[in-house]
């Protein structure tokens, strides 16, 4: 069997910034152990599926090690990959997901993702985070997938240097790691060790953390963000409550054919 994988790198205006995905379009949805090789085989952090149903697409995600819930910037790079290879003449997409409806619609240069909020707990930092970076947490939230440590500088933030053994041993999916910005509204890293990804360059689910806790914070609904790994990538945001919206740009860096 033969299939066309193409890879995006999504929250891009360039080739090399931003997160790669690769992204496959299918017919039919294959078995979930050869799925999982194929991301495996890949080895970038997320390997988006899609196939056509009555009214969209569902999508599913997997990393090298596991098929996750919801994936932003993957999701963004199967929007790029039908408008722009496939040539879906909508403005709209409607993606079905484990996480429920997601829409992703096509905004002059770039594409916004209408997700679910997550919700978000204060806890006490873990002890194991406590000292799991060069730079103390101020503050410790939970939510949906992931935990966020909130630290007091943006350059708190850009020279974190984790130990991966601890964040592995104290999240569930990942740990998002933030601070108030300077020229954006606020910045971010993502770190998720448990799930075969140490950092990843650019993490579009992480913001509906993010969004409604800076939204409060910031007391503004529309936002910058920027994710500061060493890729980078800028996120246009808005909070909706229940729902947040996650713009971005994307550019194809590879178009192929794999055998399998």
């Amino acid at each position: 069997m033969k299939l066309t994988i193409y890879q995006v790198d999504a929250f891009a205006e360039n080739v090399f910034e931003g997160n790669p995905a690769a992204v496959i379009p299918l017919e039919n949805w294959l078995p979930d152990e050869t799925m999982q090789n194929i991301a495996l085989e890949n080895n970038l952090s997320e390997t988006a599926f899609f196939c056509p149903t009555e009214n969209g697409f569902q999508i599913r995600w997997f990393t090298p090690l596991a098929e996750v819930d919801l994936c932003g910037h993957a999701t963004l790079a199967s929007s790029h990959v039908l408008f722009q290879h496939l040539k879906y003449d909508k403005d709209e997409i409607l993606f079905e997901s484990r996480s429920g409806i997601l829409k992703v619609t096509k905004e002059e240069d770039h594409m916004v993702m209408n997700f679910p909020s997550a919700k978000i707990e204060a806890k006490y930092i873990p002890t194991r985070l406590k000292t799991a970076f060069n730079v103390h947490p101020v503050k410790c939230y939970i939510g949906r997938d992931d935990l966020m440590l909130v630290f007091n500088r943006e350059s708190d933030i850009q020279k974190l240097q984790p130990d991966f053994t601890s964040v592995a041993e104290s999240t569930k999916r990942g740990l998002i790691c933030t601070a108030k910005s300077e020229k954006y509204d606020f910045v971010s890293r993502f770190f998720a060790p448990a799930v075969g990804i140490n950092e990843d360059p650019v993490t579009g689910s992480a913001h509906t953390m993010l969004i409604p806790y800076w939204a409060k914070q910031l007391n503004k609904t529309k936002m910058v963000a920027r994710q500061v790994s060493k890729r980078g990538g800028t996120l246009f945001c808005k909070y909706l409550d229940d729902r947040v919206e996650i713009g971005g740009k994307a550019v194809t860096y590879m178009q192929g054919e794999i055998t399998i």
